[in-house]
């Protein structure tokens, strides 16, 4: 009676699909794009504020534009590490929940110094600018916040059967 034993060895190689190091589809995708808005208009709402030259009160305006050049850095912090993919290869931190939060943080700040210039503005047409730019940056990061809540959030399968 001979007995005979099948080992089998089955190796799985993994690659990105569109190769490199950069994630240039991230680019195209509605967060990147969203991204890319946030960082445009807090870009153009902190140049309107910091070049109107009438400004009457100097602590509104200054919280303004440290509010928005402080949201414009790290948005696009978190644009570059999508788009090089450091989300990935820095696994100790929860990327998902960071990005939650900070836009969280910042539109509820951007939201309130809008709110501050606008009602500031004396009819300056470089504040006046600036605070709707303000505004429409905070309905962009309300939509970040909305989508990034649904991906951590949503509705999770539980794997029952139905």
């Amino acid at each position: 009676m001979s007995h005979t034993v099948v080992t089998t060895t089955t190796t799985t190689t993994t690659s990105s699909s569109d190769g490199g190091f950069c994630n240039i589809a991230y680019v195209r995708s509605f967060q990147g794009l969203l991204k890319i808005g946030q960082v445009l208009t807090l870009l153009i709402a902190f140049l309107c504020v910091h070049c109107e030259q009438r400004w009457t009160d100097y602590s509104a305006f200054r919280y303004f534009e440290v509010v928005t050049a402080w949201f414009l850095i790290v948005f696009f912090f978190f644009f570059l590490m999508h788009l090089f993919r450091l989300q990935s290869k820095i696994t100790c931190i929860n990327w998902t929940l960071t990005e939650f939060l900070h836009y969280a943080v910042g539109g509820i700040l951007v939201f309130i110094a809008s709110i501050v210039v606008a009602v500031k503005s004396y009819g300056i047409s470089g504040l006046i600018a600036g605070s709707v730019f303000g505004f429409m940056a905070t309905f962009l990061i309300a939509i970040s916040i909305w989508t990034s809540y649904k991906v951590t959030c949503g509705s999770q399968p539980t794997g029952a059967a139905v």
